[in-house]
Protein backbone atom coordinates (compact mmCIF):
# COMPACT_ATOMS: atom_id res chain seq x y z
CA UNK A 1 0.00 0.00 0.00
CA UNK A 2 1.71 3.70 -0.38
CA UNK A 3 1.86 6.08 1.70
CA UNK A 4 -0.73 8.98 1.14
CA UNK A 5 0.77 11.98 -0.04
CA UNK A 6 0.87 14.53 3.08
CA UNK A 7 -1.81 17.31 2.91
CA UNK A 8 -0.70 20.73 1.08
CA UNK A 9 -2.41 22.42 4.34
CA UNK A 10 0.45 20.89 6.66
CA UNK A 11 3.61 22.92 5.75
CA UNK A 12 1.62 26.17 5.60
CA UNK A 13 0.13 25.25 9.37
CA UNK A 14 3.40 24.25 10.37
CA UNK A 15 5.08 27.45 9.12
CA UNK A 16 2.29 29.83 10.28
CA UNK A 17 2.57 28.53 14.11
CA UNK A 18 6.44 29.29 14.16
CA UNK A 19 6.01 32.20 12.71
CA UNK A 20 3.19 33.20 15.29
CA UNK A 21 5.59 31.77 17.78
CA UNK A 22 7.80 34.03 17.06
CA UNK A 23 5.40 37.28 16.45
CA UNK A 24 3.72 36.36 20.42
CA UNK A 25 7.06 36.37 22.13
CA UNK A 26 7.84 40.17 20.60
CA UNK A 27 3.98 40.98 21.18
CA UNK A 28 4.71 39.50 24.90
CA UNK A 29 7.88 41.73 25.56
CA UNK A 30 6.04 44.85 23.92
CA UNK A 31 2.82 44.31 25.92
CA UNK A 32 4.64 44.02 29.12
CA UNK A 33 6.31 47.37 28.07
CA UNK A 34 3.56 49.20 26.85
CA UNK A 35 0.90 47.78 30.14
CA UNK A 36 3.68 48.15 32.62
CA UNK A 37 4.03 51.78 31.23
CA UNK A 38 0.12 52.80 30.78
CA UNK A 39 -1.13 50.86 33.85
CA UNK A 40 1.63 50.06 36.13
CA UNK A 41 1.44 46.09 36.99
CA UNK A 42 -1.79 45.59 36.80
CA UNK A 43 -1.01 47.15 32.84
CA UNK A 44 1.93 44.53 32.64
CA UNK A 45 -0.37 41.17 33.93
CA UNK A 46 -3.25 42.53 31.44
CA UNK A 47 -1.39 42.92 28.49
CA UNK A 48 0.70 39.62 29.19
CA UNK A 49 -2.58 37.53 29.86
CA UNK A 50 -4.69 39.53 26.68
CA UNK A 51 -1.57 37.99 24.48
CA UNK A 52 -1.08 34.77 25.85
CA UNK A 53 -5.19 33.72 25.84
CA UNK A 54 -4.89 34.98 22.29
CA UNK A 55 -2.04 32.74 21.61
CA UNK A 56 -3.43 29.59 23.05
CA UNK A 57 -6.91 29.90 21.59
CA UNK A 58 -5.40 30.80 17.79
CA UNK A 59 -3.08 28.13 18.21
CA UNK A 60 -5.82 25.59 18.79
CA UNK A 61 -7.28 25.79 15.63
CA UNK A 62 -4.05 25.07 13.57
CA UNK A 63 -2.86 22.01 16.15
CA UNK A 64 -6.28 20.46 15.44
CA UNK A 65 -5.91 21.08 11.45
CA UNK A 66 -2.35 19.47 11.83
CA UNK A 67 -3.61 16.60 14.86
CA UNK A 68 -6.82 15.81 12.09
CA UNK A 69 -4.25 15.97 8.73
CA UNK A 70 -3.09 12.78 10.74
CA UNK A 71 -5.85 10.81 9.55
CA UNK A 72 -5.34 11.56 5.85
CA UNK A 73 -5.55 8.98 3.24
CA UNK A 74 -7.98 6.75 5.74
CA UNK A 75 -11.27 6.02 4.19
CA UNK A 76 -12.86 7.87 7.44
CA UNK A 77 -10.73 10.94 7.19
CA UNK A 78 -12.99 13.51 6.38
CA UNK A 79 -15.71 12.90 9.57
CA UNK A 80 -12.56 12.67 11.59
CA UNK A 81 -10.91 15.88 10.32
CA UNK A 82 -14.04 18.18 10.80
CA UNK A 83 -14.94 16.14 14.36
CA UNK A 84 -11.51 16.93 15.41
CA UNK A 85 -11.52 20.71 14.18
CA UNK A 86 -15.22 21.29 15.59
CA UNK A 87 -14.48 19.30 18.74
CA UNK A 88 -11.66 22.11 18.93
CA UNK A 89 -13.49 25.21 17.78
CA UNK A 90 -16.47 24.28 20.68
CA UNK A 91 -13.45 23.63 23.14
CA UNK A 92 -12.49 27.06 22.40
CA UNK A 93 -15.97 28.34 22.73
CA UNK A 94 -16.33 27.48 25.70
CA UNK A 95 -13.58 28.07 27.49
CA UNK A 96 -13.10 31.68 25.78
CA UNK A 97 -16.57 31.76 28.22
CA UNK A 98 -15.62 30.80 31.01
CA UNK A 99 -11.93 32.97 31.44
CA UNK A 100 -14.19 35.78 30.81
CA UNK A 101 -16.41 34.99 33.08
CA UNK A 102 -13.40 34.58 35.58
CA UNK A 103 -11.68 37.23 34.58
CA UNK A 104 -14.66 39.42 34.51
CA UNK A 105 -14.50 41.63 37.69
CA UNK A 106 -10.75 40.75 38.27
CA UNK A 107 -8.87 43.73 40.12
CA UNK A 108 -5.71 42.80 38.72
CA UNK A 109 -7.02 42.97 34.93
CA UNK A 110 -6.90 46.55 33.48
CA UNK A 111 -10.09 46.05 30.57
CA UNK A 112 -8.80 48.48 27.81
CA UNK A 113 -5.07 47.25 28.41
CA UNK A 114 -6.55 43.44 27.83
CA UNK A 115 -8.34 44.19 25.24
CA UNK A 116 -5.60 45.85 23.22
CA UNK A 117 -3.25 43.40 23.65
CA UNK A 118 -6.25 41.02 22.91
CA UNK A 119 -6.86 42.46 19.52
CA UNK A 120 -3.51 43.44 18.52
CA UNK A 121 -2.64 39.63 18.96
CA UNK A 122 -5.53 38.67 16.81
CA UNK A 123 -4.59 40.92 14.24
CA UNK A 124 -0.90 39.56 14.12
CA UNK A 125 -2.02 36.47 13.88
CA UNK A 126 -3.67 37.46 10.62
CA UNK A 127 -0.87 39.30 9.18
CA UNK A 128 0.78 36.16 10.14
CA UNK A 129 -1.36 33.85 8.36
CA UNK A 130 -1.71 36.42 5.13
CA UNK A 131 2.05 36.82 4.61
CA UNK A 132 2.96 32.61 5.25
CA UNK A 133 0.19 32.57 2.76
CA UNK A 134 1.39 34.86 0.08
CA UNK A 135 4.51 33.48 0.48
CA UNK A 136 3.52 29.40 -0.39
CA UNK A 137 4.08 28.07 -3.39
CA UNK A 138 2.60 24.65 -4.27
CA UNK A 139 3.58 22.33 -7.25
CA UNK A 140 0.40 21.36 -7.56
CA UNK A 141 -3.37 22.15 -7.46
CA UNK A 142 -4.53 21.16 -3.88
CA UNK A 143 -4.10 17.59 -3.46
CA UNK A 144 -4.95 16.53 -6.54
CA UNK A 145 -3.01 13.80 -8.63
CA UNK A 146 -3.49 13.96 -12.44
CA UNK A 147 -2.90 11.06 -14.58
CA UNK A 148 1.06 9.61 -15.63
CA UNK A 149 -0.03 8.93 -19.54
CA UNK A 150 -1.91 10.86 -21.34
CA UNK A 151 -4.07 8.45 -23.22
CA UNK A 152 -5.97 7.31 -19.91
CA UNK A 153 -9.34 8.59 -18.90
CA UNK A 154 -12.54 8.95 -21.13
CA UNK A 155 -12.48 10.61 -24.65
CA UNK A 156 -15.29 11.90 -26.17
CA UNK A 157 -14.60 11.92 -29.62
CA UNK A 158 -12.85 8.43 -31.17
CA UNK A 159 -12.74 9.97 -34.91
CA UNK A 160 -11.22 13.46 -34.17
CA UNK A 161 -7.84 12.52 -31.23
CA UNK A 162 -6.88 15.87 -31.59
CA UNK A 163 -10.40 17.40 -30.20
CA UNK A 164 -10.69 19.31 -33.67
CA UNK A 165 -13.94 18.47 -35.77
Amino acid sequence: MNAPTPVSSTPFLRTALLWFAAVIGVLLVAGAVGGLLVAGVEGLISALVGVLISAVFLGITAGSILIANRWFGDPLYVPIFFGIVLGGWILKLVVFVLVMLALRGAAWIVPGVFFVALVVSVIASLVVDVVVLMRRRLPHVSDTTLPTDPEEGERTDDAHPSGSV
